[in-house]
């Protein structure tokens, strides 16, 4: 084999190791968004609240249908 292919098996390696950590940083990262945004909303009233599970349950619901549309 040459210099270069093993470059490219170097670069796979490395990429296929950092990928599950920056999954785990950008997960992390939205849970933390989620919980200050959720302590946001229950501070401000039920109404808000409320309002904001319903939008959310659409946008969830919405997800899901379009996700069995193009999966079919």
């Amino acid at each position: 084999m040459d210099e270069s292919r093993h470059g490219v098996f170097a670069e796979e390696a490395l990429l296929g190791l950092i990928g599950p950590f920056w999954q785990v940083v950008i997960g992390a990262v939205v849970l933390v968004v989620l919980v200050l945004s959720v302590g946001r909303l229950a501070r401000r009233g039920r109404s808000r609240m409320t309002t904001a599970l319903l939008v959310t349950a659409a946008a969830i619901a919405g997800f899901a249908v379009i996700g069995v549309l193009l999966e079919g």
